[in-house]
């Protein structure tokens, strides 16, 4: 005889089991990541997500097996991680909520990479091959076709040769959006991918072609896209193209300003895209000392559009901000008493010339070096200009040393407190040399960066 009830409710609890067993395997899987490091003795690393060139740690993980790691990771957002070991090697991967698995060897990490498991972190390597194999090829076919005789048959040969790479370009980016149509790495390609030009033009056209049309590509509304080196990448490109190594500092910035003009006009699009890109040209102008190209984004972009800047970056630049928006033409500067080399207190706010240079400097700052002798010259043929010359040198024995050696018989003032002096901080002195020109009334004229700018004021 059967018991149809007991058997009623094996069947509800092995159903029971069943959905169970089926809500685990589907919402509680963790996307593993495996990756193999030949030829190393590894055994820690830390994962980071990447933001461009920034990294922000998640997680250290130990290896039991020299070179191989496995981890998992949950609940993170699609783009760019990455595994960084010792001796500044890393491995970078895109992580799209499926597993990866990724063989490679410590020699030539790129070169040896093999994507075992991950459709997404198999193109992303293909594709990191084929531009740098693309650019090197493309840049030796240039300099043939740019200087060998049209009319011999070589110059043909080259230039289908150049054409037949180029084809090949095309096709791999339209085919990655025929595969994985609005993926990741779908936008990433096409956002990434290298502007073609043609290379039987003039090497002038080729650049203003470069100029005009080599950001139309970029999305600068996908917001997906900050968690890789896109934006990065292209703006640093784009900034390349108005690079001229024979030109002075001053004229160079000045170039770098134009390409910010248009970098940032596009990125304003979207507001996330335009602070991603405004917070890596900043960070990127301040490693090189570009601070004419700084204060320009400073005024034009992140005080007029009141931009806010990730923590560090905003922090690091805080005076420069606070200068341009408190310290502007028209504004009257704060007065200033400092004693002189004698210890006598010079008062800012007694001057009567018609104007006053107040210009901060240090000794040791090259700069400073060539810029106080050629405005002393100055000073000397002008008529009614006073300088106050406001060293932050900590010690009295530089300063003097400098104010002798150039004759400077102007006004000199300092309390040897560096930049922890009170007019420092009252100006909001991020660098020296620093001018202020300013008229009787202590408002201010102008804010000359170079001596050519000075000359103009006056």
């Amino acid at each position: 005889m059967i018991n149809r009830k007991s058997k009623k409710y094996k069947m509800q609890k092995n159903s029971q089991v069943f959905l169970i067993i089926l809500f685990l395997t589907t919402h509680g899987y963790s996307q593993q990541i495996k990756i193999e490091i030949s030829n190393s003795s590894f055994s820690k690393a830390e994962v980071s997500y990447l933001e461009g060139e920034k990294t922000f740690f998640i997680d250290s993980i130990i290896s039991k097996d020299s070179g191989k790691f496995s981890f998992q990771i949950e609940n993170k957002h699609t783009g760019f991680y990455r595994l960084a070991f010792t001796n500044n090697l890393w491995i970078n991967f895109i992580y799209d909520g499926e597993d990866v698995n990724l063989q490679t060897n410590a020699e030539a990490v790129l070169d040896n990479m093999k994507v075992i498991n991950s459709q997404i972190n198999e193109l992303y390597y293909d594709f990191v091959r084929l531009n740098k194999a693309y650019k090197t090829k493309t840049d030796l076919l240039q300099l043939i076709l740019t200087r060998y005789p049209k009319d011999d048959e070589y110059f043909e040969v080259t230039k289908n040769r150049v054409a037949q790479l180029q084809n090949e370009y095309r096709n791999f980016v339209e085919n990655v959006s025929l595969q994985m149509p609005n993926s990741f790495i779908e936008r990433y390609v096409n956002s990434s991918q290298l502007p073609i030009v043609d290379f039987t033009l003039p090497l002038e056209e080729q650049l203003t072609y470069l100029k005009t049309h080599a950001l139309d590509k970029v999305d600068f509304n996908d917001t997906g896209l900050i968690y890789s080196d896109v934006f990065t990448n292209k703006s640093i490109e784009y900034l390349m193209y108005y690079r001229n190594p024979q030109l002075p500092k001053e004229l160079l910035e000045k170039e770098f300003m134009v390409a910010v003009d248009t970098l940032l006009s596009k990125a304003k699009v979207n507001p996330l895209v335009y602070q991603h890109i405004t917070d890596y040209l900043i960070d990127g102008f301040k490693k090189f000392g570009f601070d004419a190209a700084i204060d320009y984004i400073v005024k034009n972009y992140v005080i007029v559009d009141d931009l806010c800047l990730d923590e560090e970056t905003e922090s690091s630049i805080q005076k420069r901000i606070d200068q341009a928006k408190l310290l502007n033409v028209g504004a009257i500067v704060p007065n200033v008493i400092l004693p002189d080399s004698n210890g006598s207190e010079i008062d800012l706010g007694n001057l009567n010339a018609n104007k006053t240079l107040i210009v901060f400097y240090s000794s040791w700052c090259p700069h400073c070096q060539e810029l106080l002798p050629e405005l002393y010259k100055l000073y000397k043929k002008q008529n009614n200009l006073e300088v106050y010359a406001i060293s932050l040198d900590e010690e009295k024995k530089a300063w003097l040393d400098f104010v002798k050696t150039h004759s400077l018989d102007w006004i000199n003032v300092s309390d040897q407190k560096g930049w922890n002096s009170k007019a420092a901080s009252d100006y909001y002195i991020y660098a020296t040399p620093t001018m202020f020109l300013v008229n009787r009334d202590r408002k201010i004229v102008g804010k000359p960066l170079t001596y050519d700018e000075l000359m103009k004021l006056l």
